[in-house]
């Protein structure tokens, strides 16, 4: 049997044709462009800060108000992700990995220097690289201390504090925090480094950080810790962590400084903390 195709001679069913394929290509096409545009949808890169490629997560239209977060221990942007996403209708938010953490680089020891000091700085010239003049800073654990000693460098350019779990003042250390500041100073034992490294940076030790005191435990996805662990176990991270660890006294000396700052400049502080955090 032959089949047969039929053409189409009528013009006028040509030109109904050719009319429906340009309605769909132009529809295809300013989807596309809405989608292209939509600020909203978080992007990510990398930023080269002194020779060092530093990780940042983004979104929200950089003509909105902008929101700079600044991740704890030992973690990464990668713990604002939802929060990114829920305030880029309305603000610009940009939140980096500081070197050693995350998806930015590890530089050795011996050409970064790993200190609240120097996490700082860097962070600062992030900012700056990136054209950011006027910003909120969510400080989070360790964004705490790296944040304030922004918030004192350019104090006309923060526009407000938001602090989670992050401490200005020595009744906010707790016994935990306070035993570490006293065993693990710069001249550190080994065998004071093998307990730290075994009670930190564990799988189980990392999934506590998450769980411990929570109401839903099981209500949190495996995925952080577990990210968190992949990165501490690369090569040299561990001891840049104790570094850390063992340059946190330099935070406390600086608690007279921020509280200056915070008296003189009164700006707007939402203090968050959570009531089972044991650090």
């Amino acid at each position: 049997m032959t089949t047969t195709t039929p053409t189409i001679t009528s013009r006028a069913a040509r030109a109904r044709i050719g009319a429906d394929v340009s309605a769909v290509a132009i529809a295809f096409a300013l989807t596309a462009a809405a989608a292209s545009a939509d600020t909203t949808q978080t992007r990510f890169g990398y930023e080269t800060v002194n020779g060092i490629s530093t990780f940042y997560r983004e979104a929200g239209d950089p003509a909105n108000p902008v929101i700079v977060m600044l991740h704890g221990f030992p973690s990464s942007s990668h713990q604002y992700r939802n929060l990114i996403r829920d305030l880029s209708d309305t603000y610009y938010v940009i939140a980096p990995d500081y070197p050693g953490f995350g998806s930015s680089d590890v530089p050795s020891p011996d050409s970064f220097s790993y200190t609240f000091d120097a996490l700082a700085d860097h962070i600062d010239t992030f900012i700056e690289q990136r054209d950011l003049t006027k910003y909120a800073l969510v400080m989070h654990d360790y964004g705490a201390p790296v944040g304030f000693r922004i918030a004192v460098e350019h104090p006309e350019r923060v526009s407000a504090l938001l602090v989670q779990n992050g401490n200005a003042y020595t009744e906010g250390l707790s016994p935990i925090v306070s035993e570490s500041l006293q065993t693990l100073g710069l001249n550190r034992p080994p065998e004071v480094e093998a307990q730290t490294v075994a009670n930190l940076f564990t799988v189980g030790a990392l999934q506590w950080q998450y769980t411990h005191g929570t109401r839903n435990p099981e209500g949190i996805l495996p995925d952080n810790w577990l990210m968190d662990f992949e990165r501490v176990e690369r090569d040299g991270v561990a001891t840049i962590q104790l570094d850390l660890l063992a340059d946190y006294a330099s935070n406390v000396a600086q608690y007279p400084i921020w509280q200056a700052y915070l008296r003189e400049h009164q700006p707007p502080v939402l203090v968050t903390w959570g009531q089972n955090d044991a650090f």
